[in-house]
């Protein structure tokens, strides 16, 4: 379990960069653009070699390079510009992180702002742009070869990270913290089950899984090498004869992992092995192009690369949950609301009966000590965002642990947060105002928050419609009032795993497009709206797809069925 001298070392560690990390924010770049050589740009991502969305502090290379800590970002370094892109969920948090003196915020989804491929596209022919393998996916770094191949320009990938290089001295090491069986009552399904419905669905492929959620799913097994995900550093390869497990060579295993793995015929090898072993195998290997990093691919060799199109068998199949899975997540929510009620409970007589100071930071370790009461708890699913008043509207907030805001009971008062459990994953966003009449307008504007959220709690759907489609219904009643909100309306969640998780999702990304919602799916509704340097309101469940029992949904089968039958016969 997550203990909470870790969660407050790692929030201390995080807090550091925006104080110690700005000061120095021109000799890191002064450093990097002398390890740059003839590059005329570096792409500094701020996905780890496994894609993943939150990273390990050995892995924060672009959070370390710029001192803004969100999780979503791209840094592009070239000879005379610093530039980070991010989206609107961290305008406000990265205008406060950034040392302006050397950074420039590039607010990607505003009209007139790159992406920052686009960037890219404008910079001068024939550059030579840098980036390490390991952090670009194949589909990536195959469609940003061909966009610059029209200036002249050239994707250079490099055998060692720029950034790595020059922090050296104070480089974190990778951690490794136990490995653990994940119960089969909560898992609903074998290692060998799935192992045999992966090769079905290769076609005799070879298969190497990166992603390291899909390995945790994949083998039963968790860990917590990443704050907030239960997930382990590793590599899975798996052929038609075998499967292997690349685990780091420091990792010890109980007795109760190794019966686990032996038992689902799962062999163990060196996480740093596995590229040279890629390279020596010379045979076809099937691919979530994805989520791949290149580094990979490279090492396959493109001739052997076997790329699927569209979500992967491993993210569909984790994405659909079984009865198990959703009786988990079911029953971990019922006990996590009982542990917001009585913390929110405290937190009101607090404010508004006892007149106590309460400070954001406060806030968040009580609603944490009301989860851990329960013994199935294991830690947080995301850093708790306890915002009062104008720290709502930054929408990934997380107060200072040393130094947060005092909570005025007079101002509207937003917590989204969530927890890991052994059978679940939780993540819940709730808004209140706890003494005082808000304004006209705050009223209208949370009625028409829950009016969105609402609208997707009641969504019935046909079959194939995809949370691209379902956005605009998310957002109407906002829209009639001429207002909107910067981010997506929901996220998949894993079964204790990712509190994000795709492939799919209802918003505006053209991802969300490609996979249609499915019984078995679940999703966070998460409408909301957020008035810059005053307030911030959303409103956070997590839904289950399920069949709807619709008046006319037999009849339309049944005619559907004789169209059919009537087409046969005519043929």
């Amino acid at each position: 379990m997550m203990a909470r001298k870790s969660i407050l070392k790692y929030m201390q560690f995080i807090r550091s960069y925006s104080s110690s990390l700005q000061s120095d924010a021109g000799s890191k770049l002064a450093a990097l653009r002398a390890s740059m050589n003839n590059l005329d740009a570096l792409i500094v991502p701020s996905e780890d070699a496994h894609q993943s969305e939150y990273t390990a502090n050995c892995d924060d290379r672009r959070a370390w390079l710029s001192g803004f800590t969100g999780s979503a970002g791209c840094a592009i370094v070239t000879k005379k510009d610093a530039s980070l892109f991010t989206d609107g969920r961290y305008f406000l948090q990265a205008s406060k992180e950034l040392d302006q003196r050397h950074w420039t915020l590039m607010k990607q989804g505003i009209p007139g702002v790159p992406t920052w491929q686009e960037y890219l596209k404008s910079l001068p022919p024939k550059s030579f742009i840098g980036i390490d393998p390991s952090v670009i996916t194949f589909d990536e770094a195959k469609r940003l070869e061909s966009e610059l191949s029209a200036t002249g320009s050239t994707l250079v990938y490099l055998s060692k990270n720029p950034v790595d290089r020059i922090r050296s001295s104070d480089r974190p090491p990778r951690p490794c913290e136990p490995v653990k069986v994940h119960p089969i009552q909560f898992a609903g399904k074998s290692v060998k089950s799935k192992l045999t419905e992966l090769r079905r669905s290769s076609q005799g492929n070879n298969i190497i899984v990166s992603a390291l959620d899909e390995i945790a799913w994949l083998l039963n097994l968790r860990g917590s090498d990443i704050h907030c995900s239960p997930v382990f550093f590793s590599y899975v390869v798996v052929t038609p004869q075998k499967a292997t497990l690349y685990l780091q060579p420091s990792a010890v295993l109980s007795n109760q992992v190794m019966s686990h793995l032996e038992e689902a015929g799962v062999q163990l090898a060196s996480y740093d092995q596995v590229l040279p072993d890629l390279s020596s195998l010379n045979q076809p290997f099937l691919i979530d192009p994805s989520t791949t990093n290149m580094s990979i691919c490279e090492a396959i060799g493109k001739e052997n690369i076997v790329a699927k199109q569209g979500p992967s068998f491993l993210s569909m199949a984790k994405a659909i949950k079984n009865e198990s899975e959703l009786n988990g997540l079911r029953n971990c929510h019922k006990r996590d609301a009982v542990a917001l009620c009585k913390h929110f409970s405290w937190l009101s007589e607090a404010l508004t009966i006892h007149k106590q100071t309460v400070r954001e930071a406060e806030a968040a370790d009580h609603l944490a000590s009301m989860r851990r009461l329960d013994p199935m708890y294991v830690g947080p699913s995301f850093d708790t965002i306890a915002a009062t008043g104008p720290n709502g509207a930054i929408i990934h907030y997380q107060p200072d642990s040393k130094n947060s805001a005092i909570i005025n009971p007079r101002r509207i008062y937003l917590c989204d947060s969530g927890a890991q459990y052994i059978d679940g994953t939780t993540d819940v966003t709730r808004t209140y105002m706890f003494d005082g009449e808000p304004t006209e307008f705050q009223k209208r504007a949370f009625t028409r928050v829950l009016q969105c959220h609402i609208a997707v709690d009641q969504a019935v759907f046909p079959q194939g419609t995809t949370g691209y489609q379902l956005d605009a219904i998310a957002r109407l009643p906002l829209w009639k009032e001429g207002l909107n909100f910067r981010h997506g309306v929901g996220h998949g969640v894993g079964a204790y795993l990712n509190v994000h998780e795709g492939p799919h999702g209802i918003g505006s990304r053209a991802s969300y497009n490609t996979v249609p919602l499915q019984p078995g799916m679940v999703v966070t509704n998460e409408p909301g709206y957020y008035e810059d340097g005053q307030f911030g309101i959303r409103i956070e469940n997590v839904l289950a797809v399920c069949r709807a029992s619709t008046p006319y949904r037999k009849e339309a089968f049944r005619q559907c069925a004789a169209d059919s039958q009537r087409q046969t016969v005519d043929q």
